[in-house]
């Protein structure tokens, strides 16, 4: 039975200039090829390298393990939505949203979602497997390598999956992506979304990564919570409050508290009221969430007007709040969607010719 090929992709530098060592390579090879690596160059784009490593590393190791399996573009506002194909056949997803002040990549962190969170069709199939740190770095290449994209000035760690149920393989990830010999990005243009692990969020205030922290509630009290999240019923609201206040006393960044809207459950005055107690006097931000429907589900989006009035009221008590614009609306832009209304198993043939 062969060795599994190398993913190079999803290696530190320190890493990588080990692994070539171990190849006979000298060690300056390491920065000719982590850069070519994070360019998104296949082995026979890297024109610096001899011909006798590129013909070593083919037979070797792996390069970008993504590729775009399916794409497609929305009329309305030119929001893409991408089915990623991974080596193994599965896939993810990928939204690029287009902005007056650059582009933002909604990445995914694992193949589906074990969270069960009722409003949300990522989590429908469970929990297939966790990415690798270089799959997410892949999304971000495939995209970046379409000729009319360019380069990403922001990444939202938002698709499917949880990212800190994922913990190193994410962690890896923010170092790769933010490293200053690669994609250089900064961590106050990465955004990271969880639904409230609350032990996982203490250890991540420590890693020295002060990127925005989004924290999923969708209800200001526990017994509406553990309706919608199954994981309420492990994480009290009052908990995940304390794991941001740490997070915000250690990075000095505010976190932000996503809110889906949904019509008849969560949006009332009172509901507002509520929320406005639990958050006031923190450095936070709301952030309101149109909920896209998903059939499989009976929950269903809020009216316009119940949206304006939570907004207002949240607004009247102080709290900073805004309206998540809608994207993407014709081309099933919500999380999980595209990939369970083309793939029921959530399997797509491995990309012919993927390094």
């Amino acid at each position: 039975m062969s060795e599994p090929r190398m993913r190079l992709l999803n290696l530190y530098k320190e890493e990588l200039a080990d692994w070539l060592k171990g190849q006979g390579q000298p060690a300056y090879r390491a920065n000719q090829l982590f850069a070519w690596l994070h360019k998104g160059a296949d082995f026979d784009g890297m024109t610096n390298l001899p011909k006798a490593l590129i013909a070593s590393l083919k037979e070797k190791a792996t390069a970008n393990p993504v590729h775009i399996a399916e794409k497609h573009v929305s009329s309305l506002d030119g929001t893409r939505k991408y089915l990623f194909g991974l080596q193994d056949g599965h896939c993810i997803e990928g939204v690029l949203m287009r902005y007056s002040y650059g582009n933002t990549l909604c990445i995914s962190t694992q193949v589906g979602c074990r969270m069960g969170c009722t409003f949300c069709a990522s989590t429908l199939e469970g929990c297939v497997r966790n990415l690798m740190a270089d799959e997410m770095l892949g999304q971000m290449l495939c995209a970046q390598a379409e000729s009319d994209v360019g380069t990403l000035r922001n990444v939202v760690l938002m698709g499917s999956g949880e990212p800190l149920d994922n913990y190193d393989q994410t962690v890896r990830f923010l170092r790769l992506a933010t490293h200053p010999e690669g994609l250089n990005m900064s961590v106050r243009h990465i955004s990271l979304s969880t639904c409230g692990l609350v032990d996982q969020m203490l250890r991540f205030a420590q890693e020295g990564l002060p990127v925005t922290l989004s924290v999923s509630l969708h209800a200001p009290n526990d017994d509406l919570r553990r309706q919608l999240m199954p994981i309420a019923r492990r994480y009290r609201i009052q908990d995940i409050l304390d794991a941001c206040r740490e997070y915000i006393r250690q990075t000095g960044r505010r976190v932000v508290f996503e809110y889906a809207l949904i019509g008849g459950v969560n949006t009332g005055a009172s509901h507002a009221r509520e929320l406005a107690s639990l958050l006031r006097g923190m450095q936070c931000h709301v952030n309101l969430i149109p909920l896209n429907d998903v059939p499989e589900h009976d929950l269903r989006g809020a009216s316009r007007q119940d949206i304006q009035e939570f907004q207002q009221e949240l607004t009247k008590l102080h709290i900073s709040v805004s309206l998540r614009r809608e994207m993407g609306d014709d081309i099933a832009g919500a999380c999980g969607q595209l990939r369970r209304s083309r793939l029921k198993p959530g399997v797509l043939p491995s990309s012919e010719g993927t390094p």
